[in-house]
């Protein structure tokens, strides 16, 4: 079955008339009438009754004509957006975010890109550092954010974004909320906040180890909005990256002396053909000043 046959049988259907439905699609009637008998013989029987004055669409013809019409609408939308992407006017990105990082690093980046395609459309992919790892390599994802996913690939492209360090969060009721530095030994009574998916929760129970704090005894969540919402009931406290927003209800100080940075890694994978968006995406976060953001 060809589309020009659907688009042939369409226009009959619509006008009722051969001769009609041949100047309308600009082709001659013997051509559209071939068209339209070779149709038929694809479905096995008539789809139109030949009367005078008007064409019938018999009951196959009845039948077919929504399915017809909805499979020549989808092709017709399928070029279109075929016709889009190739001249630049649809967008399309594709890019994989550590549950550690925050989104809203990408939102200055995004709206600079927004003025420059007429449509966006965006597909964020929220995984651990390995299931980041994984979409790059199924295709799935054309960029990836984390600090570190830990693969070792040869196809794999990274580039060092920025470092930072972790702060302390906690509520504003909390005794320590509107401190600028917190020390070691006011923590020994609280209760952390553990984020199962924090590429650096090892390290970071380690240095905490290392300076007498408990963290056997922690609260383990599994997402960043069940650790907004347990700080703001002042249940726990938590330790985030630096540059985790968070809202007005919370408090983050330093910790003095605590030893744990993470460098934030742009990937890609080499050697694969990226859309528009991607490659512009990726170079402004490459050439970006992350610097005015680390010293908030």
């Amino acid at each position: 079955m060809e589309m020009h046959q659907v688009r042939y049988f369409l226009a009959v259907a619509r006008l009722m008339n051969f001769t009609r439905a041949a100047e309308d699609c600009n082709v001659t009637q013997p051509s559209l009438t071939r068209a339209i008998k070779q149709l038929e013989a694809e479905m096995g029987g008539d789809l139109f009754r030949r009367e005078r004055p008007a064409v019938q669409l018999t009951e196959l013809g009845l039948r077919m004509h929504p399915l017809l019409k909805q499979c020549y609408e989808a092709a017709a939308g399928a070029r279109s957006l075929a016709s889009w992407f190739k001249n630049g006017e649809i967008g399309a990105l594709r890019i994989a975010l550590a549950h550690s990082i925050d989104l809203a690093l990408l939102i200055p980046f995004l709206e600079q890109i927004r003025r420059q395609f007429n449509r966006l459309e965006f597909k964020f992919l929220r995984g651990t550092s390995s299931e980041v790892a994984a979409y790059l390599k199924e295709g799935v994802a054309e960029l990836g954010i984390a600090a570190e996913i830990g693969e070792d690939w040869e196809r794999l492209d990274v580039w060092p974004l920025f470092t930072e360090g972790f702060h302390v969060v906690v509520s504003r009721q909390h005794r320590l909320a509107g401190r600028d530095a917190i020390k070691f030994d006011e923590l020994h009574s609280e209760q952390f906040l553990s984020r199962s998916y924090c590429e650096h929760r090892e390290r970071l129970q380690q240095a905490l180890r290392e300076h007498g704090l408990d963290t056997d005894c922690e609260h383990e969540i599994s997402s960043e909005r069940d650790l907004l919402t347990l700080l703001e009931a002042d249940i726990g406290i938590g330790v985030v990256p630096h540059t985790s927003q968070i809202p007005q209800t919370l408090s983050r100080a330093r910790i003095d002396g605590l030893d744990a940075r993470r460098t934030v890694h742009l990937y890609g994978v080499a050697g694969r053909e990226r859309t528009a968006v991607a490659s512009a995406i990726m170079r402004m976060l490459r050439g970006a000043n992350w610097q005015p953001l680390l010293n908030q």
